[in-house]
């Protein structure tokens, strides 16, 4: 793995431990961060050593959401631009901060986010793209845009209401007030809130570890299927299921799970292929 600077990145046992790592600032997001998350979410996908990523904070928060000293206008005197130019401009650069999140969505692997403490504004936008969310009894949610004259803008606003009923996603969005894990529990925000942050840990990494061991083209497939469904009816997302499934399905992995299953024993499945762009290979042939 490359080596980075918001985020400390290591493999094991096939789990990717993405953790952030500026504990003092809360691990608030820089235009370094911007940066950096989907370089690492793209690396990981290409290398296909991992076959989850677990997204961590270090410190006593998880994210505390926008470090907006990085984010402050530039030109405090006025500018002589044309408006609607520079309107297309941050329009430019708000579609670029979207796919940060989006990478985590996007990838092969299935992710898993690991949530103590503050969990805030942008901290909300990419918890709520990844797959699963854990949190300790100590985490506290805000969709806090709202308190800074802004809507949120990078994914809250149209994730959240696949994850959780919609009047209480416009409710928390319109408001910006605290919630914690109870109610992000309820809501269906969290899938398992553990009492304490070395539950959270083991409990997280546990989870990783399960999903981990089944067969990564399978785990790769669920995950493209129920996050197309999300977008589109059950007829369209049936059709495409058996056009994936017809193309895909292998049967070297359900021979593997099946010979396991009869041993009582524990299946081992090849890692996917790395990915490769057109010009990094010689030809067309998988």
């Amino acid at each position: 793995m490359s080596k980075y600077t918001c985020f400390d990145v290591n493999i094991k046992d096939h789990v990717a431990h993405v953790v952030m790592n500026r504990p003092d600032e809360f691990n608030t997001m820089t235009r370094l961060f911007w940066k950096e998350l989907p370089e690492i979410v793209k690396e990981l996908d290409k290398n296909a050593e991992a076959r989850v990523i677990l997204l961590k904070g270090e410190g006593k928060h998880f994210n505390a959401g926008m470090d907006l000293a990085n984010f402050a206008p530039a030109d405090k005197n006025g500018s002589k631009k044309d408006p609607a130019r520079m309107r297309e401009v941050f329009y430019n650069e708000v579609l670029e901060l979207q796919d940060t999140f989006t990478a985590l969505e996007e990838c092969r692997i299935p992710t898993v986010a690991s949530i103590q403490g503050a969990c805030v504004g942008g901290a909300i936008d990419m918890v709520a793209a990844c797959d699963i969310r854990h949190c300790s009894s100590d985490a506290f949610f805000k969709i806090a845009e709202v308190d800074i004259g802004l809507a949120a803008d990078v994914g809250t606003l149209q994730r959240l209401p696949s994850l959780m009923p919609l009047g209480a996603v416009k409710e928390l969005a319109y408001t910006g007030r605290k919630f914690l894990p109870a109610e992000a529990l309820e809501l269906g925000f969290m899938n398992k809130v553990f009492e304490s942050r070395e539950d959270l840990e083991m409990g997280s990494l546990e989870l990783a570890k399960e999903i981990a061991s089944k067969s990564p083209l399978v785990t790769r497939v669920i995950k493209k299927q129920i996050n197309y469904a999300r977008d589109h009816s059950v007829k369209e997302a049936l059709d495409y299921h058996a056009a994936w499934n017809s193309s895909l399905i292998s049967g070297q992995d359900m021979e593997a799970a099946i010979k396991a299953f009869m041993e009582k024993s524990k299946a081992n499945y090849d890692d996917l292929e790395p990915t490769h762009s057109f010009w990094e290979k010689d030809g067309l042939v998988p």
